[in-house]
This record gives C-alpha cells, sequence and structure tokens, in this order.
C-alpha cells in the first residue's frame, strides 16, 4: 500500500508540483493525497487541481496567533484524508511544540541551505554575505525548532563569485525538486530511521562523487 502524503503550501508550490510529478510514477511508494493551503489565493492550489490532487483552504489569518486552534482544524482535515506523512512546501506558518512532536518522524521540509548552515530567512543571502563556495538544500524532519530536525537528504551546488540571491535561488531550487522526492521515497519505504538527533538511512553509502568549489582553469 502507497502512504498517504498530505503537502501544505502558501505560494506557488514549487516544491510540491516536484513531488507530485514523482509520485505520478507507478512504482513510488507514496501517493500525494490532499494539498492544503492557509492562504485562498495560493498558485499551486491550481498547480494540484490540475494534476488532479485534492485541495482544501484552512486560512490561518483568522486565527491570528491561535496557533493551536488552526492545527486542530488542520489535523481534524488530516485524520479525515487518512493522512500517514505530511511534506511541507513553502508553508508560511509555525506550528506549535505540540503539533510538530505529534508528527514527529513523520514530517518533512526541505529548506534551501546546507543546514545546519544559514537556516531562518534569506539563507541565499546569508551563504552569499557568508562568502561560500557551496550551498545546496537540505530534507529534514520538523521539530519544534526552526530548521534544526534531523536532516534527511542534502544536495550541493557551486556558489559563484557573480551569484545573487535571486540566480543562487534558481540553482538550489533545481537540487530542492531532485532531493525532496528521493527524501520522501526513502521515508514512505521506511529505509529512515531517527537515532537520537541523527537521522540514519538503511543501506546506504559514501557518494562516489564529489564537488569542488571555485574551479579555476
Amino acid at each position: 500500500m502507497k502512504r498517504r502524503v498530505a503537502i501544505l503550501i502558501s505560494g506557488r508550490g514549487s516544491n510540491m508540483s516536484a513531488l507530485i510529478r514523482a509520485a505520478a510514477a507507478p512504482d513510488f511508494p507514496a501517493e500525494i493525497s490532499l494539498v492544503i493551503s492557509n492562504k485562498a489565493d495560493a498558485l499551486g492550489l491550481e498547480r494540484a487541481k490540475a494534476s488532479g490532487v485534492t485541495t482544501l483552504v484552512i486560512e490561518s489569518k483568522p486565527f491570528g496567533k491561535d496557533r493551536a486552534g488552526f492545527e486542530a482544524v488542520l489535523q481534524a482535515a488530516l485524520d479525515q484524508h487518512g493522512i500517514e506523512l505530511v511534506c511541507l512546501g513553502g508553508f508560511m506558518r509555525l506550528f506549535t511544540a505540540e503539533f510538530t512532536r505529534s508528527w514527529y518522524g513523520r514530517m518533512l521540509n526541505i529548506h534551501p541551505s546546507l543546514l545546519p548552515s544559514f537556516p531562518g530567512l534569506d539563507p541565499h543571502g546569508q551563504a552569499l554575505r557568508a562568502g561560500v563556495k557551496l550551498s545546496g538544500a537540505t530534507v529534514h524532519f520538523v521539530i519544534p525548532e526552526t530548521d534544526a530536525g534531523p536532516i534527511v537528504m542534502q544536495g550541493a551546488v557551486p556558489v559563484s563569485d557573480h551569484d545573487t540571491a535571486d540566480t543562487l535561488s534558481e540553482r538550489i531550487l533545481e537540487v530542492e525538486h531532485r532531493i525532496y522526492p528521493e527524501a520522501l521515497r526513502l521515508l514512505a519505504t521506511g529505509k529512515v530511521s531517527i537515532v537520537g538527533d541523527v537521522c540514519k538511512t538503511s543501506g546506504s553509502g559514501p557518494s562516489e562523487n564529489f564537488l569542488i568549489a571555485p574551479v579555476v582553469g
């Protein structure tokens, strides 16, 4: 049986679309059963509908600072649709510690940096100001602390001296679209486990390729 997955979005749903495309493959171990947005005008809703995925809007604005009230309605929707795993795809609302604990080990997020470096807002600007030569994206489990959960998968890209936050973002987005579906595949097939604060992957080994930057001719 394929694991039933909900994707939570607030905007265009770029990573959502990548997950939906991957899940369309017959051998993918999960199905995208539901897309929920906390904003009625999120562009990703139309993308999801066009792909035949059930969508739902749960406006967060009326709840104000009442996170628990919003989460109660969200949880009821997840229960109603038999959701087993949750993927955050640009979901711009913080959860209570209680909610994240209830989904511990079953909720993924993706962040456009090589965590634990550059968590939070403006990761691309942070990377450029730090002068790093490599950046990338990280899929991690969600915990109460922002961008701090056990790391499931990472992908790296070189950073050019000529990069702006926008150009770096575009390149990292390609990596996001590759690793997020693969991380969900690992979770859905039970190949990842959390040991202490670290995610372990069964059957994994070191990669045979590596990336060095800058390259000088």
